[in-house]
């Protein structure tokens, strides 16, 4: 008879335990931790999304969009996506449900999206985020806010050496004008470029200052930067930015390349990268952006709603997690080891009293007898807690400094 093939995972996928579970769990209750302290309020999304929601927010001309999406049709005839980001559904719910009587809403969440990219080392096909938005708000004060918790995320993470780079896109006026500028620029020289910057001269030449080719590196040094078309109103924008993230002790350096390809985005876009030559750079390679984000007012519009400001950052839990480096499981609290099989229920009882006080607690009552309290003692604990028989009469003994004992005896008499 034939064994029973075990189907393998999906390429692209990963089961998380152990210390990369551990590092994983503790990115995400930091997070938690630092949106409670910021006001954020958590919302959950679903995990698909109509295609039009990712194709019109998007764009049709990304590669997100044009290459990456985990797209099908259901039983209905109707195409869905897995979401491959988070911004584009959150708009979609804040204006499907009206929460715009909400804003300025602060919200936050996390989970897993989905892209169907080359696997390499950080980058999953099945990949998790943590993600912070603030819709309806068009002051600075608002850039900075987020900017001031993503910092704040980052450091008590633990993760040293990463500065936040940032830049303006400038507002309508001065984007439209920098881009016809960047058009007229790469146009002179497009037969030296590389075949995707061709393609993209027309449709979004922004992403051009963005590329990796060598051929278009030559050539984006040289570019013309966006300070030369800003209009009073967005310059004051970003100095406002700049002095509030000083006030709040962010520290940031300006990057003029740093752009956002797709058209919704306007003033602030930010990335936080390692520094050159640290121990967070090294651990990721040149994949080094860890937390990105910026102001995206012009996304509302998209999807057919009134024009709403909002800026939001993603970062990905994975790539914060290899930063954070491994974890270890904290030992529990106590252990209950019951050395007589009779006195079973007595130490479910002695558990269940523990868990309710506020301790971890796990208990060992199988193998043989005589080597659980060994066991134990091995596993690590604060407190180790024995239930024996002597002399026909049930017996407790506690090993554990003096203070966890008191607190034990309290929480089990």
């Amino acid at each position: 008879m034939s064994k029973t093939k075990t189907p393998q995972a999906i390429r692209g996928t990963q089961d998380i335990f152990g210390p990369d579970a551990e590092a994983f769990a503790f990115v995400v209750e930091t997070f938690e931790r630092v949106r409670k302290l910021y006001r954020f309020r958590r919302v959950e999304m679903p995990v698909f999304e109509k295609t039009e929601v990712f194709s019109r927010a998007i764009g049709e001309t990304t590669d997100v969009v044009s290459k990456e999406m985990y797209s099908f049709e259901d039983r209905g005839g109707e195409s869905l996506t897995l979401r491959p980001e988070f911004t584009a559904g959150i708009a979609r719910a804040f204006l499907t449900n009206g929460w715009q009587q909400h804003a300025p809403l602060k919200v936050a969440t996390h989970g897993p999206l989905f892209r169907y990219e080359r696997p390499q080392k950080g980058r999953y096909r099945q990949f998790h985020q943590i993600d912070a938005e603030i819709i309806g708000a068009a002051e600075p004060q608002a850039d900075v806010e987020l900017l001031a918790m993503a910092d704040q995320v980052i450091r008590e993470l633990g993760i040293e050496d990463v500065t936040l780079h940032l830049n303006t896109l400038g507002d309508g006026d001065s984007r439209e004008a920098w881009r016809a500028a960047l058009i007229e620029y790469f146009g002179a020289v497009r037969g030296e470029l590389s075949e995707d910057s061709q393609e993209r001269l027309e449709k979004n030449p922004l992403r051009i200052l963005d590329s990796k080719d060598p051929r278009d590196r030559k050539f984006v040094g040289e570019a013309p930067k966006i300070d030369a078309f800003l209009s009073d109103d967005a310059r004051a924008f970003f100095d406002a930015v700049t002095t509030g993230l000083d006030a709040a002790g962010v520290k940031w350096t300006r990057a003029e390349s740093l752009v956002r390809g797709l058209d919704y985005y306007r003033h602030t876009a930010f990335e936080f990268i390692p520094d050159e030559g640290s121990a967070a750079a090294g651990a990721l390679g040149s994949q080094s952006t860890i937390l990105g984000g910026g102001r995206y007012d012009g996304l509302m519009d998209s999807l057919g709603g009134a024009p709403t400001p909002a800026v939001g950052w993603a970062a990905g839990i994975e790539r914060l997690a290899m930063l954070v480096g491994e974890r270890r499981e904290v030992p529990a609290d106590a252990i209950v080891v019951v050395e007589d099989d009779s006195l079973i229920a007595r130490g479910v009882t002695a558990l269940g009293k523990l868990r309710a006080a506020g301790m971890s607690a796990e208990m060992i009552a199988s193998g043989s007898p005589r080597k659980r309290f060994d066991k134990a003692v091995k596993a690590g604990a604060l407190a180790i807690v024995g239930l024996s028989l002597r002399d026909g009469a049930e017996n407790v003994r506690i090993k554990a400094d003096d203070d966890v004992t008191a607190r034990v005896e309290a929480v089990l008499n």
